[in-house]
């Protein structure tokens, strides 16, 4: 036989579902895989931490940290030829080759035109060049208006490049800057 006392329990908590039901938000479908993961939180730092690739002794970092204009970014990075080099944020984080080709091509969920960081139709993983004294080392520090932590164009999770040569900043599709000497994942930092 079916008592209040066994009921009431099992009556209270489908009320309390059914109540949270209809608070449940679903996701927004623009809303990117990595925001879901994270729980919508609010990152305002990344790295990259550089390691070699193509037989090189390329390594250093890369920060990425939220400011109120965008993105700002500072690389460190030694072990360089004098001169300059491409930087990119490439479209998979994935470092795992030695040419770091898995790392794909550059980062570019807009579908743009390569370009260099201060065009206004670029893709979002162009950075420009590094420039290396003759002790190797390279410092590069500016802020991206077109980076992001959230949604689809969060560098989150994808991969830091350092080319051989200098990328010319117009051929297409990646300025032509050579072999990839350096490769890093970008990860969230404290």
């Amino acid at each position: 036989m079916v008592t209040a006392k066994r009921v009431f329990p099992f009556v209270l908590l489908m009320l309390i579902a059914f109540a949270l039901r209809g608070t449940s938000q679903t996701p927004d479908p623009q809303t990117h895989p990595m925001d879901m993961q994270m729980g919508m939180m609010s990152i305002t730092r990344a790295v990259a931490v550089l390691n070699p690739a193509s037989g090189s002794q390329v390594h250093g970092t890369v920060t990425f940290e939220k400011v109120s204009d965008g993105i700002k970014v500072t690389a460190d990075v030694q072990g360089l030829a004098p001169g300059q080099h491409g930087i990119h944020v490439h479209q998979f984080g994935d470092c795992s080759s030695m040419d770091a080709t898995s790392a794909g091509d550059h980062f570019n969920p807009s579908h743009m035109s390569h370009g260099a960081p201060t065009d206004k139709s670029r893709h979002e993983g162009d950075m420009g060049n590094l420039t290396a004294g003759s002790d190797g080392h390279a410092h590069l520090e500016w802020t991206d208006p077109m980076m992001s932590f959230m949604g689809p164009q969060s560098i989150i999770g994808h991969s830091v490049i350092i080319h051989a040569n200098a990328d010319d900043m117009k051929t297409q599709p990646s300025g032509n800057a050579g072999p990839r000497i350096a490769c890093g994942v970008i990860g969230i930092a404290k």
